[in-house]
């Protein structure tokens, strides 16, 4: 049965774009002489990468491409002419890196205590240490540097300040934090039963294998996995083909979405992220994102003298549980918006569990949330999903949500004006792109707020001026 998984990578290193910019000459096998050859720009340093793959995999992985190069880093180019349809590539699960290539006798210790990042990190560590030893060594060699990613987990405290406006910032401290636990379980576990394999193993050559992981693991119903040569390929938002995993054949594949001539970049999408996931999980961000939301966070104020009974009612009818599709892991006080396409339509990417918290927000007497329990309890269960009777009241719980956007918006908007401003008078190549980055990030929510505020203040002229 074929089991079709989307991509999901979790780190970042490389800017994935489209890119058409072809530059050497060079025949690709089985085209005829007759044919045009395509100029692509061949990596070198890749030669003999496919056929070592192919012995490990022992068969053919692909027919119609080759490893090239663009201006962001290694690609993947059709060799020939690919239809629509075509399955382009196939990596057997045995010429992949999974966690399950840990010695023996870690695996105990880090079964419940490392998730399967940490995991396939400490793989990749153990076969980098092993030198031309490994049987991945040819894999290995090639992957980025860590000066080449721009994971956020190696921003400096100056350049996560760019986007301290943002959900991103907090969630990339979490993030290290998280993996400076994972280290420390896991350098016990080496010191206790891998010493020869690495003796004193640090956290800056973890954090450097987590992120490899992170960016080019690939999501599997095996777990997570690192597919060589697949994970050459770019990233293109408007691309339907993705990996895919057959458990019959034991293999994960790629089949294409649209025609390529020779030449051409071969691309698939990464899932349909957010600029905020992109930079997190994956380095990069798009100049235009259109699957851009933002995540915010309310709460209920201790001072509320109605705090412990509105915390209780949301509780109980679970109306603060915000399933999050992207990376953040959702608190209870949390909500995701996406961009609202009409100020005057129905608010659809405004989520109406966000409205329903505000109205609970404004609740000032034990009555009406116990008239709101009585609702809920009369309808489907869900707490404060109908608008209140009293237009007035409606009108309150929607300018609560609306000054809390305006306050993001000006706090967006300052970041911004403030990195504009700034006059650097050395500027690595480095810190430049992680400033654009933050730039399309903090324009893109800003762009899902203010869309968000015109459709509130759409919606409260309404109430306000209706009979």
């Amino acid at each position: 049965m074929m089991l079709s998984i989307t991509t999901v990578k979790l780190f970042g290193f490389q800017k994935r774009r489209n890119f058409h910019s072809l530059a050497k000459r060079f025949s690709f096998t089985g085209q005829s002489p007759s044919e045009p050859q395509p100029q692509v720009s061949l990596d070198k340093d890749c030669i003999g990468f496919l056929p070592w793959l192919e012995t490990i995999a022992g068969g053919k992985i692909t027919n119609t491409l080759s490893i090239g190069k663009s201006i962001y880093g290694r690609s993947l180019f059709a060799s020939k002419v690919i239809h629509a349809g075509d399955c382009i590539l196939k990596v057997p699960f045995n010429a992949q890196i999974t966690p399950d290539a840990l010695p023996p006798d870690m695996r105990v210790p880090l079964t419940n205590e490392v998730g399967n990042i940490g995991k396939l990190a400490a793989v990749l560590m153990i076969e980098k240490k092993r030198g031309q030893n490994s049987r991945w060594v040819p894999y290995i060699s090639r992957l980025p540097q860590s000066a080449e990613m721009h994971s956020m987990i190696f921003w400096s405290e100056d350049e996560l300040n760019m986007i301290r406006c943002s959900a991103v910032h907090k969630e990339t401290v979490k993030q290290k934090a998280q993996i400076e636990k994972e280290f420390s379980l896991v350098a016990q576990a080496f010191k206790q039963h891998c010493p020869r394999v690495i003796e004193r193993p640090a956290l800056e050559d973890f954090m450097y294998a987590y992120a490899l992981v992170g960016s080019r693991a690939w999501e599997t119903s095996k777990g997570i996995s690192l597919i060589p040569f697949a994970d050459f390929m770019n990233h293109d938002g408007h691309s339907s083909s993705i990996v895919m995993s057959d458990e019959d054949k034991q293999l994960s594949e790629v089949i294409a979405d649209r025609n390529y001539s020779p030449g051409d970049e071969v691309l698939i999408s990464y899932g349909k992220f957010s600029n905020a996931t992109l930079m997190l999980d994956f380095g990069f961000t798009l100049p235009y994102n259109i699957h851009d939301e933002v995540q915010i966070q309310m709460d209920v104020p201790n001072d509320d003298p109605l705090c412990n009974m509105k915390l209780g009612l949301l509780q109980t009818h679970h109306t603060r549980s915000v399933k999050d599709i992207s990376i953040f892991h959702s608190s209870s006080d949390t909500f995701v918006i996406k961009e609202v396409k009409s100020a005057k339509g129905k608010g659809k990417g405004f989520p109406q569990s966000l409205r329903a918290f505000s109205r609970v927000l404004c609740c000032t007497i034990p009555q009406e949330l116990n008239d709101l329990s009585k609702e809920a309890a009369q309808n489907d269960g869900r707490l404060a999903r109908l608008p209140f009777k009293d237009r007035s009241r409606e009108l309150e719980a929607h300018k609560i949500i609306l000054s809390h956007i305006n306050r993001l918006i000006e706090n967006h908007s300052a970041c911004i004006k403030e990195m504009e401003a700034s006059k650097y008078h050395v500027v690595s190549q480095r810190f430049a792109v992680r400033r654009q980055m933050a730039r399309d990030l903090l324009s893109g929510e800003l762009r899902v707020l203010r869309s968000a505020a015109e459709w509130l203040n759409h919606y409260c002229t309404t109430l306000f001026s209706a009979p």
